[in-house]
């Protein structure tokens, strides 16, 4: 297996894992256990993060375009009613 391969695998596990954090924290009652899980999230988002900053500095993976002004704003939009 190759660099690429490898890495886009690692961030296709951890962005899954990210997805997993989510639906756990939104369902636990319990304070603390929440508070743990989010804090593991917390450093999963940031080790995939830096593991994306590496992938994009080696080509190993392109991110979408940037969006402009005005896409930004019809996101917000969307939001804010």
């Amino acid at each position: 297996m190759q660099d690429k391969e490898m890495v886009n695998d690692i961030l296709s596990m951890v962005n899954s894992s990210l997805t997993g954090y989510a639906s756990v924290i939104s369902q636990t009652e319990n304070q603390q256990l929440r508070q743990t899980i989010q804090q593991i999230r917390n450093c999963d988002e940031e080790g995939q993060y830096n593991l994306f900053k590496v992938a994009s500095q080696k080509g190993f993976y392109k991110p979408a375009a940037q969006a402009n002004s005005e896409e930004i704003q019809e996101v917000k939009s969307q939001f804010n009613g």
